[in-house]
């Protein structure tokens, strides 16, 4: 087990303290795009990304990530029609709890803020440093990501010679200017990016060695949900990944991960509080087995 050295362990996210020296928060996903990778398009409609995201909350999801495009390479979306896609969705739920946006889009993150979005999510790790002012300039938290292609372009076979060094000092590096910018270090959340702009290998090996991020001293959120080195690593389709993707982020967890962003909820809620439970960091819901006298039984 390896315990990260959070240097601010409990955050102000939404309207909830999350102390993740003692909680394992999971980050439940709504596409609301035509052509997302996993749901492809089924909560495109706004009644569809709104239940969505409402039952993510009900089934215990502690923040909904909502994004209006997809990190895949293809043709750019107009900021428009981006936040026309994110704005009404975020209104609609942040009154049931904490709501991010994925987006590298400065105007995006502004208009997503105003609508009371209390997340930022920056796959490309800060690219555009203006989306640091813009949550600077708010109470929000920047989640800061590794990736290196420019966004929505293609990376043709990620080389790294060692990507755990790498993926780190590409994320203390962002990090150092999201700080410039004045988002304060209890603001801002690490994704080594599972994926993103890496193959298969680098992904298992990231994983593996997750543990060596744990002294960068922020929490880190990963990103496992059914992405394709599970399938490649097990031989399995898009549709038949859950378990690999629960056993991805038990295994993070255990090295040091503290949110973990995903698609199947209700699964991974149960088995991130079994981890919790084991851990002593949460009581059991009751206590029935062997709680009885013999004269009782």
């Amino acid at each position: 087990m390896v315990t990260p050295r959070l240097r601010h362990p409990v955050r102000r996210i939404g309207d909830r303290d999350i102390d993740f020296s003692r909680r394992l928060a999971v980050m439940a996903i709504v596409n609301r795009t035509p052509d997302s990778f996993y749901d492809r398009g089924a909560t495109f409609a706004l009644e569809a990304a709104v239940a969505s995201g409402r039952a993510a909350f009900e089934a215990g999801a502690d923040v909904v990530d909502v994004g209006g495009v997809k990190f895949a390479p293809g043709p750019p979306v107009p900021v428009a029609e981006e936040i026309d896609r994110v704005v009404p969705v975020v209104r609609a739920l942040a009154p049931f709890g904490p709501v991010s946006v994925d987006t590298f889009q400065p105007e995006v993150a502004r208009a997503a803020i105003d609508a009371g979005a209390a997340v930022i999510n920056d796959t490309t790790g800060v690219h555009d440093p203006r989306i640091a002012d813009v949550v600077a300039d708010s109470d929000a938290t920047l989640v800061v990501a590794h990736s290196l292609a420019a966004p929505r372009t293609q990376l043709p076979l990620p080389h790294y010679d060692d990507v755990v060094a790498e993926v780190r000092d590409f994320l203390e590096h962002r990090v150092a200017v999201a700080r410039e910018h004045g988002v304060p270090a209890e603001r801002i959340i690490v994704d080594p990016g599972h994926d993103l702009n890496k193959n298969t290998r680098h992904s298992l090996e990231l994983t593996r060695r997750l543990g060596e991020f744990a002294d960068i001293g922020l929490p880190m959120l990963v990103a496992l949900s059914n992405k394709d080195f599970i399938g490649e690593a097990l031989g399995r389709d898009r549709d038949q990944r859950l378990h690999g993707s629960l056993a991805a982020a038990v295994f993070c967890a255990t090295q040091g991960a503290r949110m973990v962003r995903v698609h199947n909820v209700r699964e991974t809620v149960d088995a991130l509080r079994m981890v919790e439970a084991i851990l002593g960091w949460r009581e059991p819901a009751y206590l029935l087995h062997n709680m009885r006298s013999e004269g009782n039984e």
